[in-house]
């Protein structure tokens, strides 16, 4: 048993659902399995507002991150996400103001709206080519990014989802 993360099963698979205390600091490694369970998801609002969590490492068994999972870690100044991640939920690095870069997956099929917005840190992206959905105001409120690197075979949604102060750069 795990006594930082609260989870549910289901199915064959874990959800991380929160944690026992949101004034959790520091680095953070989800561990792969919780008991004899793959970990398979980081689930709605999971990490809500940990503002003095710094780094947060998923494992590779990890497929999405849902809804709200890290909003308002404004702490949060990295993240690694594995190549299993094919989906990330609306509004869930919104307001993490530390992150100043991300690396995405290139399992990462989609990006939810407003998926992060307000992340004034962040001063450069580059979405992956199996990327072929991206939602409304993904990088509203991102006062830093100058510039995003994309397929030059990606599609108009995912061409038409950046500010128009940002640079977009294709491949």
């Amino acid at each position: 048993m795990n006594k930082t993360l609260k989870y549910k099963k289901a199915g064959d698979g874990v959800t991380i659902t929160g944690v026992t205390d949101n004034k959790i600091a520091g680095k953070l490694v989800i561990p792969d399995k919780i008991d004899g369970k793959l970990v398979t998801a980081i689930g709605y609002s999971a990490f809500y507002e940990c503002k003095r969590l710094t780094s947060v490492t998923i494992p590779k068994s990890v497929k999405s991150i849902s809804e709200t999972a890290f909003y308002g870690c404004t702490g949060m100044i990295s993240l690694t996400m594995p190549d299993s991640v094919t989906y990330i939920g609306a509004s869930t690095f919104q307001g993490c103001i530390g992150l100043t870069s991300v690396t995405l997956p290139s399992s990462l099929t989609s990006i939810d709206h407003q998926a992060f917005r307000n992340c004034t840190g962040l001063t450069s992206m580059t979405i992956p080519d199996s990327v072929t959905s991206i939602g409304g105001s993904v990088f509203q409120g991102c006062s830093g990014l100058t510039s995003v690197t994309i397929s030059k075979n990606a599609n108009s949604n995912v061409r038409s989802a950046f500010p128009k102060n940002v640079k977009v750069i294709t491949k």
